[in-house]
């Protein structure tokens, strides 16, 4: 792996345990069925955070680490996740368990070292999910890693490997898959009842952040900020690349098409049991919100043509309203009747209601808002029988894929054509180029 690694994480450690964060826990050894689940999260500041809230609900897992290249995040989260476990625990009636002693790092792989970690969580922006997913492979941890799986299609096939090559535990946090609406909606497609499926669209429409431009400034005091670009192009700090927004840039995420993309082209994929498309086609732009503030774009529609259906995404930034009234969802439309789906449920519009022939309208059902708890409990529960998760590494591979190709159709403006077995697109080399990532010295990525 990566690395000029014996200074870095010389340095790294003194900084952390000269800013009293490191402190000492008894070890475990690997978790048997009688023991808790040990894990450690790399990224702490959104969706690590909310991850370490719903593995803490679950009463057979022990939080022993945390590791972020942000100190005031990870001083602040530790303060977090200390609450919640009282809170937690409080309900279960256990108030009075000793609250956990939790290790702090900001080298994730000084944290993956320790043999007392089980499981890693990887909670990073996407442009950082690679590395640490690969030496936690290396390294014998389970991982439950955000969606998309990575922030290229290359790094998803290396990803791939590594996992089966290790024979890994893998969970993607797709957590809709372990929803029970969901299911329901997909046992109804499958059923036949819509009758010939050709369309499926998927649309994300979302008003909570419109980017306006900031200037370049310096990191934040207790930032390493180089450690936080890692692989990605050196840039100056702008705090529109940063935390949050950081998924509006190319060098570390794909914008809401790889953003939501990853849990709604998932459904349409699994709906529609279906494998790689044979073309693509990408158009849209920065039509709302300056460039200055926001490279991906505000709105995209992008075209999946497979065999015997097409596939449809489209998203809208700083808009709520999208298709069916909804800000987000997925339509399967059939000769005979529309099945829509979002988080919150699922319905059925008949074809020509009312007429002789015709399906009977499914009302909505409604979801019960337990598809992340779910998830996490199907990866714990395979962590001990090693069984395949519910959102797999192949699975969680092959939307990003989808995702991925979405965005480079798009920044190539061509309708491109993909080679499965190859990897590669046959009418197209600057969208080929796009498939391997190029990291920034020391950090490697893995030959391939």
């Amino acid at each position: 792996m990566a690395h000029s690694r014996r200074e870095f994480c010389k340095n790294s450690a003194a900084v952390v345990a000269g800013a009293g964060l490191v402190s000492a826990i008894p070890g475990l050894t690997s978790c048997s069925k009688q023991d808790k689940i040990r894990y450690g999260v790399i990224g702490v500041n959104g969706m690590g955070f909310t991850n370490i809230m719903r593995f803490m609900e679950q009463p057979d897992t022990e939080l022993v680490a945390m590791c972020d290249v942000d100190e005031n995040i990870l001083k602040r989260r530790v303060g977090d996740a200390k609450e919640y476990f009282k809170k937690v625990n409080e309900k279960a009636g256990n108030a009075n368990l000793p609250e956990p002693e939790i290790r702090l790092y900001k080298d994730f792989r000084e944290m993956i070292d320790q043999k007392d970690i089980d499981a890693v969580i990887i909670g990073t922006p996407d442009h950082w999910h690679c590395l640490p997913f690969l030496e936690a492979c290396e390294k014998g941890k389970d991982i439950y890693i955000e969606k998309p799986l990575a922030n290229t299609i290359g790094e998803c096939i290396v990803m791939e490997e590594y996992a089966r090559k290790y024979k890994r535990v893998v969970q993607v946090g797709q957590w809709q898959r372990s929803g029970q609406h969901w299911q329901d909606a997909i046992s109804y497609i499958h059923s036949g009842k819509l009758g010939n499926i050709r369309t499926v669209k998927c649309w994300a429409y979302l008003s909570w952040l419109k980017p306006t431009p900031r200037p370049d400034g310096v990191a934040p005091e207790g930032v390493d900020y180089n450690f936080w670009l890692g692989p990605a192009p050196e840039r100056p700090f702008n705090p529109n690349r940063f935390h949050f927004h950081f998924r509006w840039w190319w060098d570390y995420a794909g914008g809401l098409m790889t953003d939501w993309g990853a849990h709604l082209l998932d459904f349409a994929l699994y709906g529609m049991k279906a494998g790689v498309p044979k073309t693509i086609i990408s158009v849209g732009g920065n039509f709302s919100i300056d460039k200055e503030a926001m490279e991906t774009p505000d709105t995209q529609t992008t075209i999946y043509e497979f065999d015997n259906f097409m596939l449809h995404w489209e998203h809208a930034v700083g808009i709520d309203l999208g298709p069916y009234n909804r800000g987000h969802g997925i339509a399967f439309i059939g000769d005979k009747g529309t099945l829509v789906a979002d988080r919150g449920g699922w319905e059925v519009i008949p074809e020509k209601a009312g007429q002789e022939g015709a399906i009977e309208a499914v009302p909505r059902q409604n979801g019960d808002g337990k598809d992340a708890a779910n998830h996490v409990r199907d990866f714990l529960d395979c962590l001990r029988t090693r069984k395949k998760t519910r959102a797999s590494i192949e699975i969680g591979k092959d939307i990003a894929i989808l995702s991925h190709m979405g965005n480079i159709a798009y920044r190539t403006g061509n309708k491109l054509q993909w080679d499965d077995i190859k990897k590669e697109f046959t009418n197209n080399e600057e969208a080929t180029s796009l498939i391997w990532p190029q990291y920034r010295s020391p950090w490697k990525f893995p030959q391939h």
